[in-house]
């Protein structure tokens, strides 16, 4: 057993198969758990009984729709509900055993417009469902630890996809080198050394110091275009907009750190550009971030 809060029987059983069978990664297993938990407390409200194997079994399309519009009510973005279908479905498939149905419900869309940077919340649920779509949990793990260094330290994926297992003992701060040779130092947040040494602990294959750290099925280095390719899928899947793309992630990161303050000089040195004229692009989609909220704020936009 993986200790963790107090958890409905039936969930701590599927808790454990995703993590000790299925070797899935901790982000996902905790997410997933918290899911099906949230389930079981809103199905013994909503039907005033114990959640048992025979309710769970039972369950059809409106209780879905009635546990999602909950969800929403408590504010999750569409790409969020969408990830939490599907962890929804997985525990019911669990639940009901071999060969048991799933009621069908329609994931939510998300309204296609300018191209944004996705949130924090949809750039976990990108990485996290690209993991749990992997044909084999080590890949997945991997394909996870790979995202969240695009998002949490704002690499490109050749930058990414050209590190070695040194890596590994990077600490808190990662030597990356970039365009032109030129190399840069940018921190890692728990998040990505979390994943890394999930990864590392999941790989068949001997991260040496001087190999590629992150590896392909057959053990050589991973293909870009594997990556884009799984991006796609799971933008598909959540309902993302076709800008959502490995890079958009480094997007992402730069952004964000903007929008919380960071100035232009110290964003310059996380992302590894020649000329800050190459980092003032991110003020103009902060602006356009700060325009949506005018116009739906002021009483005269």
């Amino acid at each position: 057993m993986i200790p963790d809060a107090p958890l409905h029987p039936i969930v701590a059983a599927w808790r454990d198969r995703l993590a000790l069978e299925q070797r899935r990664s901790v982000h996902t297993v905790r997410a997933y758990a918290a899911t099906a938990q949230r389930l079981c407390d809103f199905l013994g409200s909503y039907h005033g009984a114990e959640v048992d194997p025979a309710m769970l079994g039972a369950l059809g399309p409106a209780d879905l729709r009635a546990f999602l519009a909950e969800r929403r009510g408590e504010g999750l973005s569409n790409a969020s509900a969408a990830r939490e279908l599907s962890a929804v479905r997985g525990f019911l498939r669990f639940a009901g055993g071999e060969g048991a149905a799933v009621p069908q419900v329609r994931g939510p869309r998300v309204k296609r417009g300018l191209p944004r940077p996705v949130s924090p919340d949809e750039a976990v649920s990108l990485a996290e469902d690209v993991a749990e779509s992997a044909r084999e949990p080590w890949m997945g793990a991997r394909d996870f630890a790979l995202l969240m260094l695009l998002y949490g330290a704002g690499l490109r994926i050749g930058e990414a996809l050209s590190l070695t297992g040194a890596a590994l003992d990077a600490g808190e701060v990662l030597r990356v080198t970039g365009k032109r040779g030129k190399t840069r130092v940018v921190p890692l947040i728990p998040l990505v050394r979390e994943a890394l040494a999930d990864y590392a602990a999941q790989s068949p294959h001997d991260l040496a110091k001087t190999e590629p750290l992150f590896r392909g099925a057959r053990g050589g280095p991973l293909s870009p275009a594997l990556v884009r390719r799984a991006v796609q899928g799971a933008r598909r899947r959540l309902g993302l907009g076709e800008r959502t793309t490995p890079h958009a992630l480094r997007h992402s990161f730069a952004t964000h750190l903007l929008a919380g303050g960071a100035d232009l000089r110290s964003l310059q040195e996380l992302l590894g550009h020649a000329s800050l004229s190459s980092t003032q692009v991110y003020t103009a989609v902060d602006v356009a971030r700060l325009m949506d909220v005018y116009a739906n704020a002021h009483p005269r936009a």
